[in-house]
């Protein structure tokens, strides 16, 4: 998540107390400039100083990812041929949205950045928002073809496509939960993680539910799933990150502004998220 001042400036000083709340919180890798990140309402410059700070602030203690994407194939892979990757792990790549590009063309795309990138890429796939759908044939395609893309962010909510790809994948290849509800069942499929949302405002008690779900107490697991329900549909309520900065304001990490073309919620979910991550005991502690 990407703090804002009240003028909707980047908050530098809430970047780094974010950064140092998550760690604290147990997380074991970050990404920057995700779609939580708001990364589509920053500027090159923006991002570069963010890439830059945020590694500065982590500073080797967890895996640091970068979000790096866009519906220009060709301006992606700029991008990424100028990143600097100093302190960085991995690069996060959501396919195009908008264009609705063919499971061809989403091939392309992807073959074109893994060739350019001097790290490891994970796919993403969000139909929701990007407007297609990364199909199991066309990820486990180019798992096998290139090892330099090790993973996938599946959001797609589609458990037949999520089996396909456990099937077919190689070995080593990481499928990552990309949609907090559905974290415990695909990790009982084969998952290893998730990159979460609620994870922004309750870093230690979803890290402890999904370190349960990797360690095979799904009976203990589903217990503090059933806790994150009504929390999880409220981040998600009226857009998300606004819904995560308002419980971020209230633990005292960073302000709840968004930039336009979001808004920050109403004020009847915030006393809700409020409430409920008052509720959850959620850590108060910022630095």
């Amino acid at each position: 998540m990407t703090p804002f001042d009240a003028d909707g400036q980047v908050d530098y000083p809430g970047l780094r107390n974010l950064v140092n709340y998550l760690i604290d919180g147990g997380v074991e890798y970050l990404v920057s400039l995700g779609t939580t990140g708001e990364s589509v309402t920053l500027d090159k410059e923006e991002k570069k100083k963010i890439f830059s700070f945020t590694a500065e602030v982590v500073n080797g203690r967890v895996g640091l990812i970068a979000g790096i994407a866009g519906n220009n194939t060709h301006e992606v892979v700029e991008q990424i041929k100028q990143f600097d990757t100093t302190g960085y792990d991995a690069i996060l790549s959501a396919s195009p949205s908008y264009n609705k590009p063919t499971q061809e063309g989403i091939y392309q795309h992807y073959k074109a950045i893994a060739e350019a990138s001097p790290l490891p890429v994970i796919l993403y796939n969000v139909p929701s928002r990007t407007g297609s759908n990364v199909t199991a044939e066309t990820t486990v395609r180019l798992a096998h073809d290139f090892k330099n893309i090790i993973g996938v962010k599946e959001a797609s909510g589609i458990f037949d496509q999520l089996n396909q790809i456990m099937r077919d994948k190689p070995e080593d290849f990481l499928v990552i939960s990309g949609d907090d509800p559905i974290s415990l069942p695909m990790i009982a499929l084969g998952g290893v993680g998730v990159i979460s949302v609620v994870g922004n405002a309750l870093p230690r008690q979803f890290s402890d539910m999904i370190r349960l779900c990797l360690d095979g107490d799904f009976k203990s697991a589903q217990k503090a799933h059933s806790t994150f329900i009504d929390f999880t549909r409220m981040m998600f309520a009226e857009g998300s990150p606004a819904g995560v900065k308002t419980a971020l304001k209230y633990l005292g990490v960073c302000g709840d502004t968004v930039r336009l073309p979001l808004v920050q919620v109403s004020n009847s979910l915030a006393d809700k998220i409020i409430r409920e991550t008052k509720m959850l005991n959620a850590p108060v502690t910022a630095h």
